[in-house]
């Protein structure tokens, strides 16, 4: 299985995390980091992703939960759940970058596991495009902050709308410009 995670950095919604059992000899070409993907390539390749895995999850760690443990530790313990999830159980899990504590699996954390092993890059595309379909929803409930294009992220007109309107509950508020919105002071890095 291979398990990766989207939304760690953004100022604004969830976490998403995806854990995917691919068949030994999935050829699925142009799935890929979905940092390297255009949003409609994104689409295309997660939905054959989800066609051709044996199995596959998704778990969304709230901005809440998120600001209560931080954005690493959400992120481990999100990759934890999904990979947990996966029916039928994997024997074997890669990682991109960090070890995941107490999974009781055998398990491989490698830098950039994302742009090369098959399995992480596909669990990074299912937790990108649901995360960005999330974004979406959270665009529609709360609009002026950009989320359906910066998808949280700290761009110059997010930062400049948390300015005229203030955090909104999507927001992260462990964050320093959410912070310094609300008229708080920063924290210490996350």
């Amino acid at each position: 299985a291979g398990t990766d995670e989207a939304g760690v950095g953004p100022l604004a919604g969830p976490l998403v995390a995806a854990a995917v059992i691919l068949p030994p000899r999935a050829r699925l070409p142009g799935v890929d980091d979905s940092k390297r993907l255009t949003a409609p390539q994104r689409e295309y390749w997660a939905e054959r992703v989800r066609n051709c895995a044996l199995a596959w999850s998704l778990v969304e760690v709230p901005p809440e939960e998120v600001d209560a443990i931080g954005p690493y530790a959400a992120a481990l313990r999100a990759k934890a759940e999904a990979v947990r999830r996966l029916d039928p159980p994997p024997d074997y899990v890669l990682v991109d970058a960090h070890r995941l504590p107490d999974l009781g699996l055998p398990q491989e954390a490698v830098v950039g596991a994302d742009g090369r092993f098959l399995a992480v890059a596909a669990a990074s595309l299912l937790a990108k495009t649901h995360r960005d379909s999330l974004m979406l929803r959270l665009d529609r409930r709360y609009p002026g902050y950009g989320f359906a294009r910066n998808k949280g992220y700290g761009t110059a007109d997010h930062l400049a709308a948390l300015g005229r309107l203030g955090p909104c509950p999507a927001h992260r508020r462990r964050y320093a410009p959410v912070r310094q919105a609300l008229g708080l002071q920063p924290r210490l890095p996350v």
